[in-house]
């Protein structure tokens, strides 16, 4: 498995603010996180996977 990201992670992969994505988790919206103690963390395959179910005007 490789390491997980912390949000500031994933935003910069996205190449969103970080505040943008704690708004999506509010509307159930994004990749799956997972709660790691009270730290959220992304599988870098998880976050892949949600971008392609997005579709090619995500890109």
């Amino acid at each position: 498995m490789s390491k997980l990201w912390s949000i500031e992670d994933l935003a910069d992969y996205l190449g969103v603010p970080v505040p943008t994505i704690y708004g999506w988790r509010t509307k159930k919206y994004g990749p799956p996180a997972r709660r790691v103690g009270k730290h959220l963390r992304w599988v870098p395959e998880d976050v892949k996977n949600w971008l392609d179910s997005l579709g090619p005007e995500a890109a």
